[in-house]
């Protein structure tokens, strides 16, 4: 299982599926974050967190943790 959080940086991964509970899932997919949507990786902050992506046209700061719940293929 591969993670967003371990995509490099200036690739490009498509969401296979979200993991976590309620309100934290929740939060995610109201970012737009969705199974199936594409997700680039712009930059990874000096010490690792946060990361910054471009998901639907838009720039979005995640934190490293919310990451590890996005499987990405």
């Amino acid at each position: 299982m591969k993670t967003l959080r371990e995509v490099p940086i200036g690739e490009t991964a498509r969401v296979k599926k979200l993991h976590g509970e309620g309100a934290v899932k929740r939060r995610i997919m109201d970012m737009g974050i969705t199974k199936g949507i594409s997700v680039y990786v712009r930059k990874v902050a000096p010490l690792g967190d946060p990361l910054e992506l471009t998901v639907r046209g838009y720039e979005l700061s995640l934190r490293k943790a919310d990451a590890e719940m996005i499987e990405v293929e």
